[in-house]
Formats: structure tokens, C-alpha cells, sequence
């Protein structure tokens, strides 16, 4: 019995939206802003933007590329590029799919914070609540399973029936709509907030490097959330690529949309929140915290607070749910390419393993808060585990891949074919060879404290 035909994009429009909204998501209105807040302001907005191109174009490439060369899911495809199930360079997918794998677990959770927090701010519950109050419901919120159970299997629901619609009618739908709205959405937000009495104070601090608050970790940090942000070594751009017709599909010139995308909505991110927090006398260097609580009393503090509030929450919706769904696309074809299931078999199955899986880390943030892993609960160990070692590990997979095996010239010339203005040029090779090898092998050193 011969396998259906391999569904692809229907068009270019479609591909690019879809691997933005991918590459678009939590980290760059979330972790971007308050890793930004923690580091300085301007000088690391520079650093950031400087590796998203040097290294997030060259690697985001190489992974679309190598999934257009192999025409299957990341784990199934490298073993027919390389012809042995047994082959070591078959981690570049197992590496990839594991990563996604941890951090959607925990990613699911906090798409379930988000939406709570979406519901009760249209619902006027934070209405007039002090920054004390609101850090305790924040607390409280997080510590509380049921609720952020029953958002989360929301979540999966939406998900699981997006990709079991099919890549056309499913997740490439999803962005064409989603994508726009957000850039719309960030856009009129951002404006509002540069209009406030003060806001300018934030602009500055922003937009004004300050090189004497960088050091070696915020260099780090800008490079981890290069990575993060982008989606270098999640395994999905390989499975994206793997959807495009491997003869006439531009990959150099949509990857170069795609990353311009994606730093953008981190930047107009900065200027949707670092102003407003100044204009009201809020700190930037809140942490983690910044999106539940320090952006909560601001929206508690602001005039039209309610509805700015809901936008913001809103677009964070958009921005999460296109990435989970392209979390989802990409492991459920991996299975489908591995074991004999159905697309829709296979997306309702992964959506119940990854509700068990959220549940446990929900419950660690409750009533299994005392459970440790080295210290860790397990939202923490496995941020820490996907972060500091899988995603390096997976992209330096992936580099020392195309340097050994595939080789620069023959990936020049296989990742022009169907290339556009923007092509694969003699001037990559220092950063394909020796640049990115270094740098990603730098980032997965300090992450693990030897150097």
C-alpha cells in the first residue's frame, strides 16, 4: 500500500506567515522584554539583534534547507539522508524533536497562565488591585491546578484540531489569519504606549546603548535568546522545509523575511512595554515576573487600563498559540512518518501525552512544590535543561552537520536552488565553519558553567 502524497505549503505567502508565527511567539513578547529589562536596555538590543542576523539567518537556513533536501520529518528524514537508522548524525532529529518535545511541555503551561490571565482581565477581576495584590494573585493563580489544568486543555483542544485539519487548512490557515492581526495589534499597542506623559524616559533607556551593563553574561544572554526567539535547533524549521517544493522555493530570501519578522515584533515588544512601565514608575528589570505581575499593575494604573490589558493579553494569545501549533504540525508528522497512525490519530495522541505531561509540571508549581530535582521544580529543571544544553547541543548538531557531512559548497549550492535575490554567497563560509561551530559550542560551555 503506497504512502499519500506529502502534503506542502500552497504557497510562499503561507510558509513564511506560518514559520514566523512559529519563530513569533512567547519569547519575544515575554522573555524578550524582561531578559532585555535584566541587561541593560540598548546595548543588548544591539548584541540581540546583531546575532539574529550573523547566526540566526545562517543556522534558521541550514535547518529549512536540510528538511527541503530530505523531503521528511526531522528524525525520519536524517536517517534517509543518511541512510542508516544507526548513523550518529541521525541526532541532528532526535535532538531537534526532543527539544521541542520538553519545551512544549512546560510552553502548554504557561499558554494556560496566559489565558487565564486574558479571562480575568476582561472579566474586570484586576480592576483598581494594588501591585501587592496582584503579585499574590499571581501566586495564587499559579499555585492553583484546577484552573490552569482546565486553560491548558483549552489550549491542547485548539491545537489538536488545528493540525488534524491538515497543513493548508490547519496551521497555514492559522498564521495567514493570526500573523497580520498580531503585527496590526503590536503596532496600534506600541503607539498608544509611546503617547503617555513620560513615556520618553522609557524610549530612551531603550534605545540608548549603555555598554558599561553588558558583560559576558548579557552577551550570553542576548546569543541564548537568539536561539530561543528564532528556534534554531527545534527541529521545527527542519520540518517546515520539509513541506517546501525542493526545485523552485526561495529558502535564503523567506528565511531572511522570516528572522526580520521575528526581531521586529521583539523590538516594537520593547517599545510596546518600556515605555509605558517608565510613564508609570515601574521598574524594566522585573524578571520573569514582568508579564503577570509588573505589566498586570501597570494595566491596573493606566486610564483604559481594561482594555489595553485585554489587547495585550490577546495579542500574547496569537503570539502562543501559532507557536504551539507549529510545535504540534512538526511532531505529529514526525510520529505519522515513524509509526503507521493517521494525521488525526496522531495529533489528538500527542495532544493527550503533552496534557499528562503540562499537569505534572502544573502541579509542581502547587501542591508538588516541594519536589526537587537538583534543587529545581520541574518547570525550572526542564527550562533549564531544554535552554541551557538541548537547544545548543541540537544547533551545534545541526552546524558541525552541514560542515562535515553536508559540506559548505554542496549546501550553497543545494539551498540556492530556487533561491531569489538573497543567496547563499562565498562570504558565509567563515560563519557556516568556523564562527557559528564556536560560538554555539561557547553558549553550551558557559550555559554549563565550564567557562
Amino acid at each position: 500500500m503506497s504512502s499519500p502524497p506529502r502534503e506542502s505549503w500552497t504557497s510562499r505567502f503561507g510558509f513564511i506567515m506560518a514559520t514566523a508565527g512559529f519563530a513569533v511567539g512567547l519569547g519575544n513578547i515575554w522573555r524578550f522584554p524582561y531578559t532585555t529589562g535584566m541587561n541593560g536596555g540598548g546595548a543588548f538590543l544591539l548584541i540581540y539583534v546583531a546575532f539574529a542576523v550573523l547566526i540566526g539567518i545562517p543556522l534558521m537556513t541550514a535547518e529549512i534547507s536540510l528538511g527541503r533536501k530530505a523531503q521528511r520529518s526531522p528524525i525520519a528524514g536524517m536517517i534517509g539522508l543518511t541512510g542508516s537508522k544507526s548513523s550518529p548524525w541521525n541526532a541532528v532529529g532526535w535532538l531537534g524533536v526532543a527539544t521541542v518535545s520538553i519545551i512544549n511541555v512546560y510552553y502548554l503551561m504557561l499558554i494556560g497562565w496566559v489565558f487565564g490571565y486574558f479571562f480575568m482581565i476582561v472579566s474586570g477581576s484586576l480592576n483598581g488591585a494594588s501591585a501587592a495584590s496582584l503579585a499574590e494573585t499571581y501566586q495564587s493563580f499559579i499555585s492553583t491546578p484546577g484552573p490552569v489544568f482546565g486553560y491548558t486543555l483549552i489550549v491542547l483542544v485548539l491545537v489538536a484540531l488545528t493540525v488534524s485539519r491538515g497543513l493548508g487548512e490547519g496551521l497555514e490557515r492559522l498564521a495567514r489569519f493570526a500573523m497580520p492581526m498580531l503585527f496590526v495589534l503590536l503596532v496600534g499597542l506600541a503607539i498608544r504606549s509611546l503617547t503617555f506623559p513620560g513615556a520618553s524616559r522609557g524610549l530612551a533607556w531603550y534605545l540608548t546603548p549603555d555598554f558599561s551593563a553588558i558583560n559576558a553574561g548579557s552577551v550570553l544572554a542576548a546569543l541564548g535568546q537568539a536561539f530561543f526567539s528564532i528556534g534554531i535547533g527545534m527541529a521545527v524549521a527542519f520540518g517546515f522545509g520539509s513541506y517546501l517544493n525542493p526545485k523552485n522555493s526561495d529558502v535564503p530570501g523567506s528565511v531572511a523575511i522570516v528572522v526580520a519578522c521575528d526581531t521586529l515584533v521583539a523590538f516594537i515588544a520593547g517599545l510596546v512595554i518600556f515605555p509605558a512601565l517608565f510613564a508609570f514608575g515601574l521598574e524594566p528589570d522585573a524578571g520573569p515576573g514582568l508579564l503577570f505581575i509588573t505589566m498586570t499593575t501597570l494595566f491596573a494604573q493606566m486610564p483604559g487600563g481594561y482594555f489595553f490589558g485585554s489587547l495585550f493579553f490577546f495579542l500574547l494569545i496569537l503570539a502562543a498559540m501559532t507557536s504551539a501549533t507549529a510545535h504540534h504540525e512538526v511532531l505529529t508528522a514526525t510520529l505519522t512518518d515513524l509509526v503507521p497512525i493517521s494525521r488525526r490519530a496522531g495529533a489528538w495522541l500527542l495532544a493527550g501525552v503533552f496534557l499528562a505531561l503540562s499537569t505534572l509540571v502544573n502541579l509542581s508549581q502547587g501542591p508538588w512544590s516541594g519536589f526537587r530535582i537538583f534543587d529545581m521544580d520541574l518547570f525550572v529543571l526542564l527550562d533549564t535543561v531544554s535552554g541551557t544544553f538541548l537547544l545548543p547541543t541540537a544547533a551545534l548538531a545541526v552546524s558541525l552537520y552541514v560542515v562535515f557531512v553536508w559540506t559548505f559548497k554542496r549546501f550553497r549550492d543545494d539551498t540556492n536552488v530556487g533561491s531569489g535575490s538573497v543567496k547563499i554567497k562565498a562570504a558565509w563560509k567563515p560563519l557556516v565553519v568556523f564562527v557559528i561551530p564556536v560560538a554555539v559550542i561557547v553558549v553550551l560551555l558557559m550555559g554549563l558553567g565550564v567557562l
